[in-house]
């Protein structure tokens, strides 16, 4: 049996290389994530080793084995669902359910998180736009963009976050978006690349650390239905 901390590492290492879409991490990459020294980091990646969870030298990159990434998958299919079921049962707000879901992810029995699953209906995303494994570690990758990256002029929309802490999920609330808000990109400063939006008429202003957080899809696709890069493309 892992322990939390084991479990928290290959979590962190898989959703790093998910948002980036390299199976590689470095370590100083993988301790920023975490909020530790790289030498702590190292400490840990030799026992993930030992246990034949990581591909890993020292200080050099790292990767997943078979059985790291199964685990991984299957602690954050129980973090997501948890989230969902706070948030669609429980009522708890998309800013909250966060933390109370990375105590209630590490509950080991595997009956519990498949009941859940089943009384949710199978949900395949989380109340941030998440998508959630299924029992056999499968996971909905959409194509997806950061608001960063979006053109001036272009509209898009709102289908996750990449940042889930309480603080940044407030300020999105602030801004007036949500899942699948639609939202037009006004303008852009060369200097810092603050960002104009506009969203159901009303413009804001946003730091690059905002648009970088925010992932979002073509106007034309949501949460559900599936975007491409062609779709992007000027007719």
């Amino acid at each position: 049996m892992l322990t939390f901390t084991e479990e928290n590492y290959l979590k962190t290492l898989l959703k790093i290389t998910l948002d980036s879409g390299n199976a590689e991490v470095g370590t100083n990459e993988l301790a920023s994530s975490l909020d530790v020294k790289p030498a702590t980091a190292n400490d840990m990646l030799k026992k993930l080793k030992d246990k034949k969870l990581v591909d890993y030298e020292k200080y050099g990159k790292i990767t997943l084995t078979k059985e790291g990434r199964k685990n991984a998958m299957n602690v954050i299919r129980k973090h997501r669902i948890w989230e969902t079921f706070l948030f669609e049962k429980l009522e708890f707000s998309w800013d909250e359910v966060h933390e109370i879901a990375e105590q209630l992810e590490h509950i080991q029995s595997q009956k519990l998180i498949d009941k859940l699953d089943k009384f949710l209906d199978y949900p395949e995303f989380d109340p941030h736009g998440d998508p959630i494994p299924n029992k056999n570690g499968e996971l909905k990758v959409q194509f997806k963009k950061t608001l960063a990256e979006v053109n001036v002029g272009t509209s898009c929309k709102m289908i996750a976050v990449k940042d889930n802490s309480t603080s940044f999920l407030q300020y999105v609330v602030k801004v007036g978006l949500g899942i699948n808000n639609k939202i037009a990109v006004v303008s852009k400063q060369d200097y810092d690349a603050i960002t104009v939006i506009e969203i159901n008429g009303k413009q804001s202003s946003v730091s690059q650390k905002f648009a970088e957080n925010i992932f979002v899809v073509c106007n034309e696709c949501d949460i559900e239905k599936n975007c491409r890069e062609e779709h992007w493309k000027v007719k």
